[in-house]
């Protein structure tokens, strides 16, 4: 059985970790960068299903794509970073590359001449339920070589975010990317999301995805992923028989997304569990795991810290961001 450990368990160190920290690491976020069409949040009735107008207080656009986002949230906690993707040779390629630059990310974007930049549309509802209805060509046309492996190397970590999305990089684009990054001394992380296709394309299509990703396992230093994805994607019951199959098939250590109970941490067997930080009140509900994940990984490096430290930080940071005290997602750019 994994031994789970809580404070109580783990020896108490000293509190000299604070934000400081992660202004001494570097991110590099290979993933999904689109534009955001957000509304405020609606009332789920039936109305919606009909002919008719609905009206809110506000619609806006802003930086989408869980690699994105995450590219976002380092750079605005101090963090040298760079994102790799690709967008199309349009208007709004443009307007996401300018955002890009703009917030101090170094940019590195293939164009696509056939395949336009995409929109998500994300529609909240009253009831705290979001629904996003997606169109992301240039995101699924990401292939291996349209990755500049040269801005790789001044980093510390890479990430290799919405994992799913592009067919090329999960056939084998992806142990190539980490193949590499391990090969120029950077860890490696990989958001071990939803798949849209769970659920809905046929069992031999979904397994074969599954095998795509655990190939590269044995390159990923930190899995991260919610206990619904953890298990969805190792097939197993429980929190405990997922943890253990993803270090089997050679993952180093997997952040584990624990909702209201924390966050933890699972490595050589054993489970470190933090509480979450006090929140005072909610303004942001979406993105707190991709928050999470990003200071973990930005601190993987800060060996003087202990884990339970580390979760510790990392969880105050999102009671911060919940709590509309970091402002992680930006407008898009003109």
């Amino acid at each position: 059985m994994a031994k789970f450990k809580t404070m109580s368990d783990v020896a108490k160190v000293s509190s000299f970790l604070d934000e400081s920290a992660f202004k001494q690491s570097s991110l590099c976020v290979v993933g999904n960068i689109n534009r955001d069409v957000k509304t405020a949040p609606l009332r789920p009735d039936e109305s919606l299903f009909r002919d008719g107008e609905t009206p809110v207080s506000s619609v806006g656009e802003t930086i989408g794509g869980g690699g994105a986002n995450s590219a976002f949230a380092a750079a605005a906690l101090g963090a040298r970073v760079a994102f790799l993707g690709k967008v199309g040779a349009d208007g709004l390629g443009r307007r996401l590359e300018r955002t890009l630059t703009r917030h101090g990310i170094a940019a590195h974007l293939a164009r696509d001449k056939a395949q336009a930049s995409g929109t998500s549309i994300a529609l909240a509802f009253e009831n705290g339920q979001r629904h996003f209805i997606s169109c992301l060509p240039a995101s699924r046309a990401l292939t291996f070589a349209d990755l500049d492996l040269t801005a790789i190397t001044p980093h510390q970590h890479l990430l290799r975010a919405d994992i799913w999305f592009s067919e090329a990089m999960l056939q084998k684009g992806n142990q190539r990317l980490f193949q590499a990054a391990r090969q120029a001394g950077l860890d490696v992380s990989i958001d071990l999301n939803w798949d849209p296709h769970w659920g809905h394309a046929g069992a031999e299509e979904i397994q074969l995805r599954k095998q795509s990703v655990r190939a590269a396992l044995p390159w990923v230093n930190l899995v991260h992923g919610n206990v619904r994805e953890l298990k969805e994607f190792t097939q197993e019951a429980d929190l405990e028989g997922a943890l253990k199959r993803l270090i089997d098939w050679g993952a180093e250590a997997v952040v584990v997304h624990l909702g209201e109970k924390g966050a933890g941490y699972y490595h050589r067997g054993s489970l470190v569990v933090e509480p979450p930080a006090p929140v005072k009140s909610r303004v942001n509900t979406a993105g707190t795991g991709d928050v999470l994940s990003v200071c973990m990984m930005l601190l993987h490096r800060c060996k003087e810290a202990s884990i339970p430290e580390r979760l510790r930080l990392a969880n105050r940071i999102v009671a911060q961001f919940m709590e509309g005290r970091h402002q992680f997602i930006p407008p898009l750019a003109d």
